[in-house]
């Protein structure tokens, strides 16, 4: 019942927060905070994180548009949160859409913190 509301693209994967952790500090994975700057001043961001509110996710990770950040690539895995989990979900459905191949959603800031993920001020 009601499938017509449920996305028929691929789906966002879950990851981890340890194994998020494990892969981004042997650089096999990026991360991405989709949180406002505001949110970042007040408690720092994943170390070595990049930085892209959700609100420009879908031009400034557009390939086609010459803005993708530094070390991004469609087939390099992906890994995104914000606060808790809701923007990050959105966020990789955006990534899916624009041709990203291997996006994850690990939640929330809190996720990374209790994976063991080490944070940096900005």
């Amino acid at each position: 019942m009601f499938s017509f509301l449920r996305p028929s693209g691929p789906k966002v994967k879950r990851i981890a927060p340890a194994e998020a952790v494990a892969r981004a500090e042997r650089g096999e994975l990026t991360i991405l905070d989709v949180r406002e700057l505001s949110e970042l001043k007040t408690s720092g961001k994943a170390r070595g994180a990049v930085h892209v509110p959700l609100a420009t996710v879908p031009m400034r990770m557009n390939p086609g548009m010459g803005e993708v950040p530094e070390g991004v690539t469609l087939d390099r895995p992906i890994c995104l949160y914000c606060a808790a989990g809701g923007r990050s979900g959105r966020a990789a459905e955006v990534l899916l859409g624009l041709g990203y191949t291997e996006v994850y959603n690990l939640g929330g800031f809190g996720d990374w913190l209790a994976g063991g993920g080490k944070t940096e001020k900005i």
